[in-house]
This record gives C-alpha cells, sequence and structure tokens, in this order.
C-alpha cells in the first residue's frame, strides 16, 4: 500500500502541485502562509496535513482561489471526486479566466460532465478550448466533448416514455445483480449476482423461473457452473438449452477473461468448455450475447486488430461444431473508445451496445443499430436517449421477443449512501424496438408409435432464400424444443431423428395475421411401411403443376432424408380440392406428383426408389366446406412402400 501511495505522489508532481506560485491572489498573510505550510507538508508526503491546512487558508481569504485549486487537486489524487469538484468550482469561480489555468478548466470539465452538470462542463471546456492550440489532441477532445453535452442538453429536453419498475421479491435479493437475460417464452430469467464489493464476493449466475405472474427464488444455475473464480455476463439461447458465460483466472484460460460454453439436458447443465483458442484470445474476452438459436455469439474483446480500447466481434457456430475466427463488427459499431454489453434481438436484426466512443450523455450509452438481409449495419447506431441514458455508466439491456417488454440493471443508492444495483423491468417504447418482432414455436417430439420423448434435430428455413435460420436439438430426456421465428417471413420447419421420417411443417408470416407464441407437439414416425406425411412446403401456381422456386428446401431435405435412408423406398401421391372439374383434378394431381419425383431423380434418387400417383379430390383430409379446410387438403403426401 505504501509503494502504490508513493507511486501515484511521483505521477502527480509534473502536475505542478508541489510549484510554489510566484503571485498569488489572496493579501492575506495568513492565508499565504497556511498555504506555503500545506507545499512543504505536500513535500513531506503528509496529504491530511496538507488539506487542514489549506481549508485553513480559505477560512482566512474565502476568495482565494489557488488554495481552493491546490486543495481540489488533492482531492482528485485522494480519489474524492465529490471534494474536488466543489473546491474547483470555488476557485475557478473567483479567479479570473487565466491561459495558465487551463489544465485545470480541462479537469474541472471532466468533473462537472462526470456529474452531469452539463452548462458548468460547457463553460470549462471553452475555457479550456480558449486556452489550448487548435489540432491537438487535447484540443479535438474537449471539442468532441462539447458535441456530447450538447446531445445531453437536448436529449433531457425530449425525454423518452420511459418509465422502468423494479423487480420485486424474490429478485434484486443481492447487493449487486446486473446483466439480464431471458429465454424466448420469458419464463426463465438468468442473471448475474454478487452479495457485495468485498474480494470475497465473487459473481455467479442465478436463475428464477416464472410461475404465474410471479418469479420464483433465484438459485445458482448449477454447481458444474458456479466456482470461487468469477461466472457472470451469461448469455443463453432462445430454448434455454445453451449458456454461454465469463470467467476469469481459470486454470485452462488462455487471456485474463475467457468464454465458456454448457448445454442443459433434461434439468441438468454440462461441464463448461472454454470455447477454445480460436474463440479467446490472450487479452480479455467477457460479455458474450447468443444468438436465439445459440448459433451466433457477439462479444465484447480488448483484443488486438480491432477498432478501439474494447470492441464487439462475433463468430458463428459451424455445421460441425466448431467456431469460426471471430469478426470485428467493424467502424460502424465500434469506435476509438470502448464498445461492450452486445446484445442482438431474437430476431437477429437488431444489435444493442454500450458505447463511450459515440455521442452521447457521457460516460458510457446504450445504443441500437440495425443490420440488413445482406448482414451490413444500415445506419448509424442511434442513442437511445434520456431517462435512459444518463452521465452515468449504462449496459446490460435486454429486450424480449415480443419486442414489448425490456430488462435491465442501474445503480441505486440508499439515504444511507449504500449503493446497490438492481434489476427493472419496462415497457419497450416505440422507438427502442427491434426491427422485426419475433415469436416462438415451442413443444415436445415424440415417438408417434410409443409416444416417449425423443431428441430430434429441429430446423427452420427461411423459404424465400433457402436459408437455414435457426436449428436446436429437442431435450432427449424431456423432448421440449423452442425455436424463434420473425414476422414478415415464411418459414419451413423439419424435424428429423434417425431411423424416423422427416416432419415437415410450414409457418407463414408474410399477412397481417395474429403473431401468438405457438404450442405445437410433433410425433415422429417410424420409417416402417405405410408410414406417411404431409409435405408442407411444396408450392405451385393455382391449377398448375410447375414447382415454384421456394419448393427447393423441402425438396432438397426429401433428398438428403433418401440420401441418408438408402433402403427406403416411397411413393409421392398429389390431391386436389373438389373445386373444378374431376377428370381436371385427378390429372392435375398426378402431374404434381410427378414434377415432385422428376426433381429427385434428377438430382441422384433412383427412379426406381420412387412411385408418382395421383388421387385427385378422391381422399379430402377435411370436408371441402371452407377456403382453410380446401387448402389443407391441396396437398402432396409421401408414403414409405
Amino acid at each position: 500500500m505504501i509503494k502504490l501511495l508513493v507511486s501515484i505522489w511521483c505521477l502527480f508532481l509534473p502536475l505542478g502541485i508541489l510549484a510554489q506560485q510566484s503571485k498569488l491572489t489572496t493579501t492575506s498573510k495568513k492565508a499565504v502562509d497556511l498555504y506555503n505550510k500545506a507545499n512543504d507538508y505536500i513535500k513531506e508526503r503528509n496529504l491530511p496535513k496538507a488539506i487542514d491546512a489549506l481549508h485553513d487558508a480559505t477560512k482566512k481569504d474565502s476568495t482565494f482561489g489557488e488554495a481552493y485549486i491546490k486543495l481540489a487537486g488533492l482531492y482528485k489524487m485522494a480519489g474524492d471526486k465529490q471534494k474536488a469538484f466543489s473546491s474547483y468550482r470555488q476557485g475557478l469561480r473567483v479567479l479570473p479566466y487565466a491561459p495558465g489555468l487551463q489544465m485545470e478548466y480541462y479537469t474541472f470539465a471532466q468533473l462537472c460532465l462526470n456529474a452531469g452538470y452539463y452548462s458548468l462542463a460547457k463553460e470549462n471546456y471553452d475555457k479550456f478550448l480558449q486556452a489550448t492550440p487548435k489540432g491537438t489532441k487535447a484540443f479535438n477532445y474537449a471539442q468532441r466533448q462539447q458535441k456530447n453535452i450538447a446531445f445531453a442538453e437536448e436529449a433531457i429536453k425530449n425525454p423518452v416514455n420511459f418509465k422502468p419498475l423494479r423487480l420485486e421479491a424474490p429478485l434484486n435479493a443481492f447487493a449487486l445483480q446486473y446483466f439480464p437475460a431471458l429465454t424466448a417464452d420469458q419464463k426463465h430469467i438468468l442473471f448475474t449476482a454478487r452479495a457485495g464489493n468485498r474480494p470475497e464476493h465473487d459473481e455467479n449466475l442465478f436463475v428464477s423461473v416464472k410461475r404465474g405472474e410471479n418469479w420464483s427464488e433465484p438459485v445458482s444455475i448449477s454447481p458444474n457452473i458456479n466456482s470461487r473464480k468469477n461466472e457472470g455476463a451469461g448469455s443463453i439461447s432462445g430454448d434455454g438449452k445453451t449458456l454461454v458465460f465469463a470467467s476469469c483466472d481459470r486454470p485452462d484460460s488462455f487471456g485474463s477473461c475467457d468464454l465458456y460454453i454448457s448445454y442443459r439436458s433434461g434439468e441438468q447443465w454440462s461441464k463448461p468448455v472454454n470455447l477454445g483458442r480460436t474463440v479467446n484470445s490472450s487479452s480479455w474476452d467477457s460479455q458474450p450475447c447468443l444468438s436465439a438459436d445459440g448459433r451466433t455469439l457477439f462479444f465484447a474483446s480488448s483484443r488486438s486488430g480491432g477498432v478501439g480500447s474494447e470492441d464487439i466481434w462475433m463468430t458463428t457456430l459451424n455445421e460441425d461444431d466448431t467456431w469460426t475466427v471471430p469478426v470485428n463488427l467493424g467502424n460502424k459499431v465500434n469506435t476509438a473508445g470502448n464498445e461492450n454489453s452486445p446484445f442482438i434481438h431474437s430476431s437477429g436484426s437488431t444489435l444493442y451496445f454500450s458505447s463511450d466512443g459515440h455521442i452521447g450523455m457521457g460516460g458510457t450509452d446504450i445504443y441500437k443499430v440495425t443490420q440488413s438481409g445482406n448482414g451490413a449495419w444500415e445506419e448509424e447506431p442511434q442513442n437511445l436517449g434520456y431517462p435512459l441514458n444518463t452521465f452515468e455508466n449504462e449496459n446490460s439491456l435486454f429486450i424480449t421477443t415480443d419486442n414489448k417488454s425490456g430488462y435491465y440493471s442501474r445503480q441505486i443508492t440508499s439515504t444511507q449512501g449504500v449503493a446497490s444495483i438492481q434489476l427493472f423491468q419496462f415497457e419497450v417504447p416505440l422507438k427502442w424496438k427491434s426491427k422485426e418482432e419475433s415469436t416462438y414455436a415451442q413443444g415436445n417430439v415424440f415417438d408417434f408409435s410409443t409416444k416417449k420423448p425423443l431428441g430430434a434435430m429441429v430446423q427452420v428455413y427461411d423459404v424465400a432464400t433457402g436459408k437455414l435460420v435457426q436449428q436446436v436439438q429437442s431435450d432427449p430426456q424431456i423432448g421440449d424444443y423452442t425455436v424463434v421465428l420473425t414476422e414478415g417471413k415464411q418459414y419451413a420447419m423439419y424435424a428429423s431423428a434417425p431411423n424416423y421420417l422427416l416432419k415437415s411443417l410450414s409457418f407463414d408470416y408474410t399477412g397481417k395475421h395474429d403473431f401468438n407464441p405457438l404450442t405445437l407437439d410433433i410425433y415422429l414416425e417410424p420409417i416402417n411401411s405405410g408410414a406417411a406425411i404431409v409435405l408442407n412446403n411444396l408450392f405451385f401456381p393455382t391449377r398448375e403443376f410447375s414447382l415454384e422456386a421456394k419448393s427447393k428446401t423441402e425438396l432438397n431435405k426429401l433428398i438428403q432424408f433418401l440420401t441418408l435412408n438408402k433402403k427406403v423406398n416411397i411413393e409421392i401421391s398429389g390431391h386436389t380440392d373438389d373445386v373444378g372439374n374431376d377428370k381436371f383434378n385427378l390429372d392435375l394431381s398426378i402431374k404434381r406428383a410427378e414434377s415432385v419425383v422428376k426433381y429427385l431423380t434428377a438430382n441422384g434418387i433412383a427412379p426406381a426408389r420412387i412411385k408418382a400417383k395421383g388421387f385427385g379430390e378422391s381422399k379430402p383430409l377435411k370436408p371441402n366446406n371452407s377456403e382453410e379446410n380446401r387448402q389443407i387438403n391441396r396437398r402432396i403426401e409421401l408414403r414409405v412402400l
């Protein structure tokens, strides 16, 4: 501790603390004597005596500006920002403008901005700029701070309708809790917590379950995860089965803090695994955020090769379950300052993050930026405004899948001066919402015959692009799965497992209709003779038999299924509704089935394995008494021979 204090004193010497003033503004000899005595105490490294002497000097002359300034410097060196602020304010108020006070103007302006005194900060930055050569780093920095002040003053005049509510007990039971994250169904909340600020109070991950309208008592997420090391800043996939978190100084770490991954099966979390040298660096890697399907990971890192001190990076999961080399999000998001606390909305189109490098309120603010279809960031990041953002540091925002509720943490100071960090919930203002709204489909996968849960692969494709947008695994013990669906898109969803028929499902959210969560249990039929499924993602123009381009996803899934199950022979059958001539419908159903067979055989499936058949309107699944039922009856089926 003594060595540390000596080092601080030595660093402070060049700033002129020990320099004698050749000319002082006071006419009080006693005040001057006390001021000089303070200098002697400073030379002796006696900080308390120096402070007392300077206080006595200001009592002798309340307009003794140099004494206040020196006192402010001592308080700043001691880490007492509040008293430093007060002393600078008193000293600079009585001293006339002078270029020699350049650094005092700068230091006081910084203290003002850090305390939210924007007009006073502007006044002193103006004085600093007046005394500083143009084009220097300090000059440019002060000009940038002036822009922050102008933004902040305008934001305060136009506050966002933001009304956070503190989460009720049993949540907020710790001294510190932050980085909230929820599953897609909003039934589980994960957060980081500490019992206090002392070194023995390490970070751990806790989870609470929503039962009805109330949250359960938070519990440690797992003894496999929490340890005597710090585990925090956890991010969970939409289905609640994949967890990535940061932990520091573990025996297998590559840097100061690394990212680790764990998977849930049933109620048990696996032992965490370091994401490896491909993802982690020899620097600080932390604050991860998983996409809804757990296949894209954003995180903050101080590694080399970035734009600034701390940047946001991204890595994606390959088909072989390895992670790609992380890429920097570039200078649209990252700045020469610090960017961290990334959060990607479930829709995948909007990223929220914290930054002190973009124009804001001072300190660290929260921003959002929108991603286009080709993966580029479309616009300059948007500051979420006041009163979410203030002169203090804000971070760790989470917005639910449906865009309606938000969660974040902020520091609260009691009337006794005790500071805590607590969790809050709020209704998301319109201007903060993700570009797209999302919902989810949730259910269980079962064996059709035994009704027992199955561990199956559940994949979701964008029909328009044929792109795989989500891939999750149903729990082998429970069979549950959750996938996120976004408005404005048409989806093909598939559930598959070895020795079972592929299950094809379709969701069309391109039109205006209810966009509510779905509960959908899936039953997979074993591959036995006679087993049949409807192919829900094959599309034809009205009264025509040529396949539309958006059918390719389903056709390619069929090719994949038949390639994996080489002994399986199938019948493809066409069916219509009862609109129109019976003969026309029969011919149409045959030709549509033949179109499917033609595509499969043209892409490597032996013709001997596939038979085409048409049934016209003879085998309806529903009465043909509504357009909805007729649409169900217009179908292509696959049957195992």
